[in-house]
Order: structure tokens, then sequence, then C-alpha cells
């Protein structure tokens, strides 16, 4: 006799937990996982494209490659991109190296442009055979001289140990660069996917020292990409990308910086002090502090009063700091009620432990958990008051059309992300947009890899 499993007869149970209830930093167990329809976050397909002219080769299973596949021609970049499919009899016949080598190799040969750079993805499966993925990249350089490689991986048993396929892919964007005599004036900021806005407070520290700024997101060639190899200091501010920048910084001898993502007025200050130490400039000013600080003092009021008690839902996706930002809004009045992570960002600790204390009915909600199949459909209900949402996810399970489609924290840092986050609140409260329409679309703003 069957028996469901997955639901109560009275309605299936969402997991969630009060952030009093909470784990640090799991708050909830792993297993079955699922994947909601909201697509904006980008993949390794959208990563990788950001290298100007550089040429993509997933090498794996063909149930494997419908997904990059999907994202590639979604992208317009289907001419930068290929696959060479691994069938049962590669693994049966020993030959996953020679492959790997001679699909690889063909592909290049019939391409009507030759590419400066190629980017091979190679899969688990290739782990699993023992493949001697060293001796693969030494053939292609051997044969393909004129041609920059480096090894990337679409292999989803990396994900909950060493570095993730993400801080590995971030890291990957920077190991084409060739060693060149180095700019001290030279500043490279790494391992976004956006760009970092013009009005952010690490531009605004840069260029006001004359500072030369490279940022892949603003190569438009190969050659200019090749520049960036002139800098002198790296700076990161995505977590993820932190590790890539000490690799790139053994490598070609710049200094790596890495300043955290905040929502905290003491937190900004000390990281900008840090960052302006390490390049010998000088910060802000007291009063530029002051000023900065007046100007989110009164944004968060003009905010609060447009929105008054709007149940207000946030999750991972916006932005590297969801808790943070729960904090921020939650101390000024706002009525925060839910935050959807699946674990919590090791910055993300003291105000995980502030949340605990002063507001303990926070709810936590995963993304992946199996349950979470049921959100949408629990939320759509007439009677249930506007929910304006802080990303997608959130948008898509609190079925809502006000929301902030923002992803990665959208190039915002320092005071100016305080500011244009509750300039965009702002916005959601007052404009609807189509949610179902706006979250399927893979990879928010790609359009930045498209040059």
């Amino acid at each position: 006799m069957l028996k469901r499993v997955n639901a109560k007869e009275t309605g299936p149970v969402i997991a969630a937990v009060r952030v009093a209830d909470a784990a640090f930093p799991a708050p909830f167990r792993s297993g079955l996982e699922y994947s909601s329809p909201a697509r904006g976050t980008w993949n390794i397909v959208h990563t990788g494209m950001l290298i100007p002219e550089a040429h993509e080769i997933f090498v794996c299973a063909a149930g494997c490659l419908r997904g990059v596949v999907l994202t590639a021609a979604e992208m317009g970049t289907t001419d930068r991109f290929s696959t060479v499919a691994v069938r049962e009899n590669n693994l049966l016949d020993g030959d996953m190296e020679e492959l790997v080598i001679e699909g690889v190799s063909d592909i290049i040969r019939k391409l009507p442009k030759r590419p400066p750079a190629v980017l091979v993805y190679t899969s688990c499966v290739h782990h699993f055979a023992g493949c001697d993925l060293d001796m693969i990249y030494a053939r292609l350089r051997e044969r393909f001289p004129d041609i920059d490689f480096t090894d990337c991986y679409m292999n989803p048993i990396m994900r909950k140990s060493g570095l993730t396929p993400d801080q590995l892919m971030r890291s990957r964007l920077y190991m084409l660069l060739h060693e060149r005599e180095i700019d001290p004036e030279a500043v490279a900021i790494i391992g976004n996917d956006l760009p970092t806005r013009e009005n952010s407070d690490l531009m605004k520290l840069l260029k006001r020292t004359g500072r030369k700024v490279h940022e892949i997101t603003s190569c438009r060639n190969y050659a200019e990409y090749q520049e960036m190899a002139e800098s002198a200091f790296y700076i990161s501010y995505n977590a993820d990308a932190a590790p890539g920048g000490d690799m790139l910084s053994a490598r070609l001898g710049g200094k790596h910086h890495y300043t955290k993502f905040s929502f905290n007025y003491d937190e900004i200050d000390d990281e900008f002090a840090k960052l302006a130490d390490v390049l010998g400039v000088p910060g802000f000013s007291p009063e530029e502090i002051k000023a900065l600080r007046a100007d989110c003092d009164k944004a968060l009021e003009d905010t609060l009063s447009l929105v008054g008690d709007t149940e207000i839902t946030i999750d991972y996706t916006f932005c590297p700091r969801p808790l943070g930002l729960a904090r921020m809004l939650l101390s000024h009045g706002f009525n925060v009620t839910r935050v959807y992570v699946d674990g919590i960002p090791g910055a993300d600790k003291p105000d995980f432990e502030y949340l605990r204390e002063n507001h303990p009915d926070l709810m936590l909600y995963p993304t992946v958990h199996s349950s979470m199949r049921f959100a949408a459909s629990e939320n759509a209900v007439p009677e249930r008051d506007t929910v304006l949402a802080i990303g997608q996810k959130a948008a898509y399970f609190d079925n809502t059309n006000h929301f902030v489609n923002v992803v990665e924290g959208g190039g915002m840092l320092g005071y100016d992300a305080v500011l244009h986050t509750l300039e965009l609140i702002r916005e959601a409260y007052s404009e609807e947009k189509c949610m179902r329409e706006l979250v399927q679309v893979k990879g928010l703003g790609c359009d930045v890899c498209l040059r």
C-alpha cells in the first residue's frame, strides 16, 4: 500500500525556523533539493563569457549539457560556445583523455575565427574516472600555442567541500592574464559578474586619487583584458572572489585586498579605512562620513514614511549580506518578516546574533529545501496583503509583483549600497513588475558580456 509522504492532510509543511531557534551557519538540514524558477543569478556559462573573445567548450554527458546549452542560447552567445558529449563507451574504453583532446581540437579547427582563449569545462565524470587533466591541457597547449587555455569545472560534487564551482570559476577569470610590467597606479576590481556602480564608495575613492581602474566587465576585447595584469592592487568585494584574488596575487605579484560588503555604518567606515591604508591614499574624511550617514538616515526615514508597515521579505540572491540588510531595516522600524537563506555567510554572524537577541521572531526560510516547491502556491491567497520582496526568489515564493529585481549586490558597495537599496525599495513599492516574466530569465545583467 502506498503512503503519501510529501504533505500532511492539512496541506504541505514549509520548512522554516525562527531566527532565535536557528543554528549557525546551517539552519536547515541538507537533503533532497528543489530549484525555484527564479533564474536571475549567474551560472558558470555567464561568468566565463566575461572574458572577451574567449570560447567556452563544455565536455560532459548529454543530459548535463542541456542547461548550459540553453544558457548560451538565451544569452545569444552560441557562436562562443561548443560542446563535446561524453558517452558510456568513453568510460568503458578508457579513452576520456583522447576524447577531450581530439574533441576540443576538432572544434577549434572548425571555428570560423581562431579565439585568443579557450575555457575547457570538464565535469564530475572526469574526476570519477581519474582523468589526467594536466596531460590534457599540456597537449592542447602544444597543439595550439597561440591560444590561452584554462581549466574550468562543471562539477556538482565540489559544492560541499573545498573551493566551490563558483569560487573556482571566478578565479579562472584571471588565470589567462600574462605577466607584464606593473603600474603602481593601476588597480583591478576583480571577481564580480556585474560592473561596480560609478556612485559606489569604492569608485569614488579610486577615481579621486587618480588611480587607473580595470574591471573585466568593461574590457571590450582580449587585449584590454590583458591590460588588467599591470595592476599593482587587486580589490575584491565578493566573498567568492577572494580565493581567486589570492591566487592572482601569488602568480602576478600585485597585492590583493578583500573589502567586505556591509550595510552597517561602522563596518563600512572600518572597511574603507583599511582599503585606503592598503592603497596608501587618504580615506574619507570625518566630514564626508558624517554627510554620508546623514544622507542614509534621511533615506531610511523617507523610505519608512512611504512603505509604512508593508511586509518586507529578503532573499540571499539580492546581496552577500541578507541578514545585514534585515538588521538595518528592522532596527529602523521596517516590517521585515522573512529572510530566504540556505546558509548564513560568515560575515553575517554578528547580524545573526543581533537578530536572535532583538528580533527573535524573524523567520528564516530555505530556498532549496524540497518542501519549498509548495511555497508559492501557499502564498497565492487573495486575502494576503501586499508583500514587498527584495530579491527574485523572495518575489517568487511570496507571489508578489512588488519586488527589487537585483542580483549579487548589483555593483553596490559602501554607503551607496544603503542609499541605492532604499531607492530600489521605494521604486518597488510604487511600481509593479511582472514577476513571473522577469524571474525566469537567466543571468540578470549578463548583456555586459555581449561586447
